[in-house]
């Protein structure tokens, strides 16, 4: 009957959950003994499995808000960020401290537009980009923003200043920006199928320096053709380029680039003000034509220096410049690629304009100015002979 007794207490406390070790027990042997220690580990096993909800915290909230916004710096693209902002209050006031930010621009619509005009993706692209890229709204940024409101719940938008479209209100909210990068939808500069022209500038209030990479016709060479038409070059520009248009066509492409770079840096004038934080600065597009560059010595002189606008359109004004034009009628690049009418143009201001620049520095600013089998082309087209060339202020 003792024994009896015993069992019942023992089963009744395994029941109710109360695992104590100092419960009424019988002195079995060792074997019952061991055996009871092994069911009552399995019991204790599975109250510890079963956590009570209440007492869970999310982890996430652990992580100080330097490690936050080292993750956001990596996120960059504006609109992924402006996703963030709206889940919760921490990232809302987190988001506008990152120091890098990309901006890309998948569509444009003029100013005029309503809004039916903005959600047509067939309307017309306006022919001129180049004198109407500050009046353009920039729709496909803005639409992930739109129904976000603050995690307060007043209804107030996420980023009111968003209603503008305007680049430089879109960048509004960061206040803490250091790199910013601005990819346009397209290049500036119309060219025919097949006809290279790529261009990189550097800009501090003025223009400081410009390299300009043209060909004629780009293509895929045969594997195991030979090439003879220019078997003969001897590095100097044929006759026959003066006369067919070559040397026009070249000077074509310098103004139409110049025109292109001096119209992106007088369009960034309203961001640089409002961001005083900024250190590095690249505007390009996505067809890779052309790309404008400030560091941060250039960005203080921007700030520190009255821009000078141009009369006759909404650009900087293009000093008077010094050319080096190099030239190859024939290049063989890397990848089984072909550029025939291989330019090279490399413009300086005539002028320094407080600013200097060693020979050893602008040959790095224009051996680095591109990618690729651009490089290369490059490389090798700077050790062809040079023309120099001279251009009045525009």
């Amino acid at each position: 009957m003792e024994n009896d007794a015993i069992e019942t207490t023992r089963r009744q406390t395994v029941a109710s959950g109360c695992f104590c070790c100092c419960h009424l027990r019988e002195p079995f042997g060792e074997a019952e003994e061991e055996e009871e220690q092994q069911q009552l580990g399995i019991f204790c096993c599975e109250a510890r499995i079963h956590a009570d909800p209440l007492l869970e915290v999310d982890q996430f909230d652990r992580l100080p808000d330097s490690l936050v916004l080292v993750i956001l710096n990596n996120v960059e693209d504006v609109r992924s960020l402006g996703r963030c902002s709206a889940v919760s209050k921490r990232f809302y006031g987190l988001v506008p401290l990152v120091h890098d930010v990309y901006v890309k621009i998948d569509r444009v619509v003029t100013v005029d537009g309503d809004a039916e005009d903005m959600l047509n993706l067939s309307a017309p692209k306006p022919r001129n980009i180049l004198s109407h890229f500050l009046k353009m709204m920039l729709f496909t940024i803005i639409k992930p923003f739109h129904g976000m409101r603050g995690p307060n719940g007043a209804g107030r938008p996420l980023f009111p200043q968003l209603a503008q479209h305007s680049p430089a209100q879109v960048l509004h909210n960061f206040t803490h920006i250091r790199s910013l990068r601005i990819e346009l939808p397209s290049g500036d500069v119309g060219t025919e199928d097949g006809v290279l022209l790529k261009w990189r500038a550097e800009y501090g209030s003025t223009l400081q320096n410009c390299v300009i990479l043209g060909g004629t016709q780009v293509d895929r060479k045969p594997v195991g053709a030979e090439h003879e038409l220019y078997s003969e070059d001897n590095g100097s520009m044929p006759e026959s380029f003066y006369t067919n248009g070559g040397l026009k066509l070249r000077v074509v492409w310098t103004i139409s680039s110049l025109i292109a770079a001096s119209t992106r840096h007088y369009l960034l004038r309203s961001i640089i003000k409002d961001h005083p934080t900024l250190t590095s600065l690249v505007l390009t597009d996505a067809d890779g034509q052309g790309t404008l560059s400030m560091g941060a010595e250039q960005l203080k002189e921007f700030r520190e220096n009255q821009l000078s606008a141009s009369a006759c359109s909404n650009r900087t004004q293009v000093p008077a410049c010094n050319m080096k034009l190099k030239y190859a009628p024939y290049l063989e690049l890397p990848g089984g690629i072909a550029l025939q009418g291989a330019t090279l143009v490399a413009i300086k201001p005539s002028t320094s304009n407080g600013t200097h620049t060693s020979r050893k520095e602008s040959d790095a600013f224009i051996s680095g100015a591109f990618d690729g089998p651009f490089k290369f082309a490059v490389k090798a087209l700077m050790k062809r002979r040079t023309y120099l060339l001279e251009m009045n202020g525009f």
